[in-house]
């Protein structure tokens, strides 16, 4: 199968959320936890971290191999009788991280899903959605594009447009007015009875630095409403309104929505990564390695050191450690598959990091 979106994203969001620097802290998750296995030093000097105590010891399956497909099978095979029983009579919901529809590289491939669906149907779990809210672009125009179709037949999954299910509000916070402010996001992705995969994969964000499980099923759970722009083009504000007006307000943003909206199996995959100005833009990593633990914030934990970055440069990793939403200390986290240091790849950063970092620094006063 052929690998697998388009840079209109990047516009929009550069234009609207790189304004604003000022946020206060309501949960006081200062600091940042080490980066580790990196031969780079981050920028600045980040306050001394540490993760809360109390959260349990973590597993997370590392497979690598030349079959993205079987790579994924593997890992997932691991916590067989865990996802099992966890799903139940549950709604799965495989969420794919398509930022857009046109440009393959950004997307989820469909051989990921393709193992996700293998593995669904070998513990004889059938009632399945493949659902997404693109950036840009009607989220059947993509799954189109990427081969995801053939999946309703063969697997007899259906395809949801997020932005067409029922709704249902939370609030964000914007850096700029240190207000809350209401969001519509989709009620499926809230809902109890839905047991969410985020069908992630290793690439670099020109906003939060990286993009792992938790960001790809926050950010598209708010939908985008039909809007009265020419053309039939979407409106975006609830999308908007979860980037938080800056770098401080996406990451308190993800963690403060995480409670709510996370995904219940996180299976990131690495066969292609991305490096540089993603999640659009950047260029492609030969990395053959996928990450699959049902504690998502231990799977993008391992996916941040496997891209050589470590937690400590992606905001809301680091206050998820502290907030103990999950494991995020690797002494406490045990790697099912090859050592983790022998997989670890140095992807190139965005090209601006002071500024992606700036949320270590403290805050100035008004």
């Amino acid at each position: 199968m052929s690998p697998y979106c388009s840079s209109s994203r990047r516009g929009f969001l550069k234009t609207s959320l790189l304004g604003g620097l000022g946020l206060v802290e309501g949960l006081r998750f200062a600091g940042s936890a080490h980066a580790q296995n990196s031969t780079r030093a981050p920028v600045g000097a980040p306050p001394p971290s540490t993760p809360a105590a109390g959260a349990p010891p973590a597993r997370v399956a590392l497979t690598t191999g030349n079959s993205r497909a079987d790579n994924t099978f593997r890992a997932l095979r691991t916590f067989e009788k865990e996802i099992a029983q966890a799903i139940g009579n549950k709604l799965v919901i495989v969420k794919p991280n398509n930022v857009s529809t046109s440009k393959p590289l950004c997307a989820s491939h469909a051989d990921q899903l393709e193992g996700i669906l293998e593995f669904l149907k070998s513990i004889r779990k059938t009632n399945v959605v493949i659902a997404e809210s693109p950036a840009e672009g009607p989220a059947l125009e993509g799954f189109a594009n990427y081969g995801y179709n053939k999946f309703v037949g063969k697997y007899g999954v259906k395809l949801v447009e997020l932005d067409k299910t029922p709704v249902d509000t939370v609030y964000c916070m914007d850096q700029s007015d240190l207000r809350p402010h209401a969001c519509r996001v989709s009620r499926m992705m809230l809902d109890p009875n839905s047991f969410i995969i985020s069908a992630a994969k290793l690439k670099t964000h020109f906003f939060t630095v990286a993009t792992f499980s938790l960001k790809n099923v926050v950010v598209a759970s708010a939908i985008r409403d039909p809007g009265p722009k020419p053309g039939g083009e979407m409106d975006r504000a609830n999308r908007f309104l979860v980037h938080g007006g800056g770098v401080r307000g996406i990451h308190y943003n993800l963690v403060a929505l995480a409670p709510r909206l996370h995904p219940h199996l996180a299976v990131i995959d690495g066969f292609e990564g991305m490096e540089g100005e993603g999640p659009v833009d950047g260029t492609p990593v030969d990395h053959r390695v996928c990450v699959v633990s049902i504690d998502w914030l231990a799977a993008d934990t391992v996916g941040a050191e496997l891209m050589g970055l470590g937690i400590g440069k992606v905001g809301h990793l680091t206050y998820a450690a502290q907030a103990g939403l999950g494991q995020a200390n690797l002494s406490r986290i045990e790697i099912l598959g090859p050592a983790l240091k022998d997989h670890i790849k140095i992807y190139k950063e965005p090209h601006d990091m002071e500024r992606l970092l700036s949320w270590q620094k403290p805050l100035q006063s008004a």
